[in-house]
């Protein structure tokens, strides 16, 4: 560990990050509330109205493969349901907070964002086994699991990870090994800070080691899959996707195979191409 920052601080940088958007806490409310309606949607959507237009580009995506296009969000909620629209809506709201650069993992603006946009997709995909309820959730921790990135990023700025003691094992336990804690572990942390529910939370911590997750384990596997899933397309590779291992338990947990992870990155393109067009959107108006 660095003498000049200890994990207190990595913890107090996590606190000094922004606070999770405003229109963003709206949607985990809306998560977490059954009894939320459609004028609780709308009046998140209009918030943002480049918001909604992603959503409804999303619904439209070939990811969901709508046999009739959508063009407005009660259309939305029609064919995705509830869970779902939310999820879009916490995904369009935490993208400002994603599409920040880590150059301390040689991710340039944006990387993030496509990465954890990709992992997100792809979660929601493999454990759509286990019903609607957990595919979303799998998709909030996919979307949330490289948070800790934010704040961990800044004592890689000034390592050398290209020494022989950065070689060898997987990214997060080199983490581990040179600084006492990882990206997962902060990830937590700050979903902790942020309400997130417990099964959340233990998916974000474990979502390199599965195996090791409890209350969140489906999540865990889930997550972890479609994380290596993403790195195998190039997307948001960083200096950590050169050293991606696959936990057994999770494919075996998962069910997984080569047709599998075939249909899951075919699948996640275009929804990853539309979020790319989403931040262009956003600069642009800016």
């Amino acid at each position: 560990m660095s003498p000049q920052i200890t994990i207190d601080d990595l913890i107090r940088r996590i606190g000094e990050l922004p606070p999770m958007p405003q229109v963003a806490q709206r949607a985990l409310d809306l998560i977490r509330d059954p009894k939320s309606d459609m004028a609780d949607v709308a009046k998140i959507l209009a918030m943002d109205e480049a918001m909604t237009s992603l959503v409804l580009r999303w619904a439209n995506s070939a990811y969901y493969g709508l046999k009739y296009p959508v063009s407005t969000v009660h259309q939305a909620v029609t064919y995705l349901g509830y869970r779902t629209l939310h999820s879009l809506i916490l995904a369009a709201s935490v993208a400002s907070f994603l599409e920040r650069p880590a150059p301390g993992y040689a991710l340039e603006r944006g990387e993030l964002w496509r990465h954890s946009i990709a992992v997100a997709a792809g979660a929601r995909l493999i454990a759509a086994d286990f019903g609607q309820k957990v595919s979303e959730e799998a998709y909030h921790a996919g979307l949330l699991c490289d948070i800790g990135k934010l704040a961990l990023e800044i004592l890689l700025r000034n390592t050398n990870t290209e020494q022989p003691d950065w070689q060898g094992q997987p990214f997060n336990e080199l983490e581990i090994a040179h600084f006492g804690i990882d990206h997962a572990a902060l990830g937590a942390e700050l979903g902790r800070r942020w309400r997130l529910p417990g099964p959340l939370v233990d998916a974000i911590a474990n979502h390199h080691h599965p195996s090791q997750a409890n209350e969140g384990a489906i999540l865990a596997a889930a997550v972890h899959l479609a994380d290596a899933v993403a790195m195998s397309l190039g997307i948001g590779l960083g200096k950590d996707g050169l050293q991606y291992t696959v936990d057994p338990v999770a494919v075996e947990r998962m069910n997984w195979n080569d047709k599998k992870f075939n249909e899951i990155s075919e699948r996640i393109l275009p929804f990853v191409e539309e979020a790319d067009e989403f931040i262009r959107a956003r600069r642009f108006k800016a």
